[in-house]
């Protein structure tokens, strides 16, 4: 059988926040068996502890906030991706401040450090959302979906008018059985737009944004000097934040996911969706092949 995982020894990584602009650190925390993933805001006395689970989404407005009696995470997607993608079922996330650093707007800096600190397998059994039935959710020309399939897989579409981002890969197909989470999709980057850079800081967003954690698109041409980690990173990207927003459900899946044009929004409401429709799944353990 496939058990649980948590960290081997406590870990700490500090960075700054996108939208605020101020450090921010993070303590990771092993976690007993069943703790799931536990964000605790450490600056609030008493300490206020926030689950990564859908029912605690209170906004998806460029990024994935949790928050319990007004007290809010900010960010949280790139941190719940690499844990996804690396199998960490039960953490502590201790943070000092309303959001999580943006690092390099990657998910990159937290896989390399949980795996430098190393991952330890827990007694208890590792629990999958199993898909037996399509679910779907549609907004306009947008959509999103969960398939059946023997293993996790994500196809995704994006259609941005942009020179380019229309010069890149419009769709990719990705079976995480045959390849690397941390190779593929872990280094790619958060994009943004200069045109919008201004009204955003009018609104009190983006405050921390930069060439070092955004891939800035002018209305031709990539302002970043070096370039794109991967040929198709602005599509890779949306796979990692997709990620991050399935791991809400508080388990790994099994299952095919499709998204077409969707973002934190789409992908929170097919979450919502899952929960709403337990005929649709199972919750279970598998044996190691």
């Amino acid at each position: 059988m496939i058990h649980q995982k948590t960290l081997q020894n406590v870990a700490t990584i500090s960075g700054i926040g996108v939208h605020t602009g101020k450090e921010i650190c993070l303590i990771l925390n092993p976690a007993p068996t069943d703790t799931g993933i536990v964000f605790r805001r450490s600056d609030l006395d008493p300490l206020i502890e926030v689950a990564a689970l859908i029912n605690n989404v209170v906004d998806t407005t460029l990024s994935t906030t949790l928050a319990i009696r007004h007290h809010s995470v900010a960010t949280v997607e790139h941190l719940m991706s690499a844990l996804a993608g690396l199998g960490i079922d039960n953490l502590y996330v201790d943070v000092d401040g309303p959001e999580l650093p943006i690092m390099d707007g990657s998910a990159d800096p937290f896989v390399r450090l949980l795996q430098s600190v190393g991952l330890r397998e827990q007694q208890g059994l590792k629990k999958f959302f199993y898909i037996k039935e399509t679910i779907e959710i549609r907004e306009k020309d947008k959509w999103v979906r969960l398939e059946p399939f023997d293993g996790f897989k994500v196809t995704f579409s994006i259609d941005y008018d942009h020179p380019v981002i229309s010069a890149t890969s419009k769709k990719i197909t990705l079976d995480f059985s045959e390849i690397s989470y941390a190779d593929e999709i872990g280094r790619a980057r958060t994009f943004g737009f200069l045109d919008e850079y201004e009204y955003l800081k009018k609104n009190n967003l983006a405050r921390g944004a930069s060439l070092e954690n955004t891939i800035v698109l002018s209305r031709s041409k990539i302002l970043n000097e070096t370039g794109l980690r991967y040929a198709n990173e602005f599509i890779r990207h949306k796979v990692l934040d997709a990620i991050g927003d399935l791991y809400l459900l508080g388990h790994g899946l099994i299952g095919a996911f499709e998204g077409y044009k969707s973002g934190h929004a789409l992908n929170r409401a097919l979450v919502e969706e899952v929960l709403a429709n337990p005929r649709k799944w199972e919750l279970i353990s598998i044996n190691k092949k």
